[in-house]
């Protein structure tokens, strides 16, 4: 493991013409959270058994990609949801995560620096604030508390956020207790990782642990329009990247895992060997399948295109996105950006729809992998900001669309983030205040 202070996939297909348009919306200019692209600044399917990723199988496609043989259904077609609040607040929130081990438990960071518990059973009474750092959190523009996530034994909690100076900021937090007696130590509050931001938008923020046991996070370009200082192609800036790095290493603020890409000069001497990916403009909410790892990531566009990057694993989720360069900005969606080509290791997007079809910032979201929706199984659902439908994306193997489907207006506007409980069942995140359950229609 190398520390620090402080594998190219086959193109995709674009989105298949006659593809219901997203429908048109006005991206609110009070939150560009999502970073509006403009830069004014069905088949049953049992639910999955715990066991099924251990016997999963892995073998490569026609195309010779690799592929992973999961429960998925084969069409959207008729497809209804339903919707349930389970909690409201009177702050945006940004990200709903699950400590391990809490079932019925989840935390949500409000974006002004608060950190709250909610309990998602039926009658689980108020949120419950649990960390209030809103002192040194900047939650102007696009900024504020964007990402948390607890680490995999459940003894740490992150937090990615801008500082007063609009700066990217991670910090780790000890945790002690169980269930609904758990707390964060405040005193053992350190600083992971320190990152300046030239512009107050694009600033990304997610951040999780892979399926490795590694921190991901996802970092946009810093801002402006069009990455004036090229900074998402640039391999020894940490802007418009996402980075994969060991929190825990010794001493260190982290680590950086020996087998990234960069490491050893790989990729030229100079380039940053956090770097897991690059060229993506505004990551704006990624994850991984929680069945089979593979990497879902959500880039918001710039004037025309918004775009759904899908990265597949070999199984084990370790290798999804290696390496990869999503193009921007070179690219924007799947087409050239100002006169750009498609970079060294480009990977295209699996979907991209027009901001001609409505819509102006896409809203990544998960894999649905829960048991209450049957008819959703193996689909990944996403939004856009401004349109505020649900969507679904089905693939076949790791270059075709199977099928798409708008699966209906939601129940509020401004979807900010997706979120995903212990038994996989999904949330939606609205900036009015409001956390509602997907359902059954």
């Amino acid at each position: 493991m190398t520390s620090t202070a402080s594998s190219t996939t086959t193109g995709r297909a674009r989105r298949p013409r006659g593809v219901p348009a997203l429908t048109a919306g006005l991206c609110a200019a009070t939150l560009l959270l999502a970073a509006c692209g403009s830069d004014g600044g069905g088949d049953d399917a049992a639910p999955p058994d715990p066991d099924v990723r251990a016997a999963t199988t892995v073998a490569p496609d026609s195309t010779g990609v690799t592929t992973t043989s999961v429960p998925s259904v084969s069409t959207l077609d008729g497809v209804t949801v339903g919707y349930e609040e389970v909690a409201s607040f009177d702050d945006t929130p940004m990200v709903l995560a699950v400590r391990p081990g809490d079932e019925d438990l989840a935390y949500v960071a409000l974006r002004g620096g608060t950190l709250v518990r909610v309990d998602l059973s039926d009658g689980g009474g108020a949120p419950e604030t649990v960390l209030d750092f809103s002192a040194d959190v900047s939650a102007d523009a696009e900024r504020g508390f964007l990402g948390a996530a607890f680490s995999p034994d459940g003894e740490r909690f992150y937090a990615s956020y801008t500082n007063p100076d609009g700066d990217t900021r991670i910090d780790e937090y000890a945790v002690t207790g169980s269930g609904g007696s758990a707390s964060l130590d405040e005193g053992s509050r350190r600083e992971v990782l320190a990152l300046g931001q030239p512009y107050p938008n694009h600033n990304g923020g997610n951040i999780a642990f892979g399926p490795d046991g590694y921190l991901y996070v996802g970092l946009g370009d810093g801002g402006a329009g069009g990455d004036p200082d090229d900074r998402a192609q640039d391999p020894t800036d940490l802007l418009g990247k996402m980075l994969r790095i060991d929190p825990t290493a010794g001493d260190e603020s982290y680590g950086v895992p020996e087998d990234n890409p960069n490491v050893g000069g790989a990729n030229g001497t100079e380039a940053r060997p956090e770097i897991w990916l690059r060229g993506v403009r505004n990551p704006w909410r990624w994850s991984f399948d929680s069945l089979t790892g593979d990497l879902w990531i959500a880039d918001v566009g710039q004037e025309q295109f918004e775009e759904i990057d899908f990265l597949p694993s070999d199984g084990t989720g370790a290798e999804a996105g290696r390496n990869a360069n999503l193009g921007w900005n070179e690219m924007e969606g799947d087409e050239p950006y100002e006169g750009g080509q498609p970079p060294a290791g480009y990977v295209g997007p699996v979907f991209t729809y027009s901001h001609a079809d409505g819509g102006c910032s896409v809203t990544g979201g998960y894999v649905y992998r829960g048991g209450a929706v049957a008819d959703l199984q193996g689909a990944y659902l996403f939004a856009d900001y401004c349109a505020s439908r649900l969507q679904g994306l089905l693939v076949d193997g790791s270059t075709v669309v199977k099928d798409q489907a708008d699966l209906g207006e939601l129940p509020a506007g401004g979807p900010v983030s997706f979120g995903q409980d212990a038994d996989g069942e999904l949330y939606v995140l609205f900036e009015g205040g409001s956390l509602q359950r997907i359902t059954a229609g």
